[in-house]
């Protein structure tokens, strides 16, 4: 009988943005704005891990990918996140993609399009703006719908419906 052992180099962005999808539910289950994201090294090892937590923490720049990138410098020891992907349920937000630039990170894959806020499609694409020093690769739209879905839960609940 053979054992099957999956391996890191197997496994796929839709692998980690079910695992920013975890995060986005300990997200709401927390109370917060549902999204999630992780911080992927390019031995497909998950080196950081966050979900919104602005009211809880009561920090303004507690955004899930903030805190999932604060958690991979701690981890690996270096703000500069060279080669590795984040995995987040949400278009970046401006901050979020200055940071993800500043932090050096490889590649951004994001479920749900952010129409009022989003920075890489709906309002603008910072990634594109030839004054910047580095190059991030962008995939969009991955399990979108399941990310939309959990927001719009969480709205739906606020607003009593």
């Amino acid at each position: 009988m053979a054992v099957y052992m999956e391996s890191r180099a197997l496994r796929s962005d839709e692998f980690y943005m079910h695992r920013a999808l975890d995060q986005a539910r300990l997200g709401l289950a927390a109370g917060e704005v549902p999204v999630g994201a992780v911080v992927v090294d390019g031995a497909g090892e998950i080196v950081g891990e966050g979900f919104n937590a602005p009211v809880g923490g009561r920090d303004p720049s507690a955004h899930a990918e903030i805190r999932a990138l604060r958690d991979a410098g701690a981890r690996l020891g270096n703000y500069r996140l060279d080669g590795c992907t984040l995995y987040v349920t949400l278009e970046p937000c401006l901050m979020c993609t200055g940071a993800i630039i500043h932090a050096r990170l490889a590649r951004v894959v994001y479920g749900a399009a952010e129409p009022r806020t989003g920075m890489v499609e709906s309002k603008a694409n910072l990634f594109a703006q030839p004054w910047h020093n580095h190059r991030v690769e962008v995939v969009g739209g991955l399990l979108a719908s399941r990310a939309s879905r959990l927001l719009r839960e969480f709205f739906a609940a606020r607003r009593g419906e």
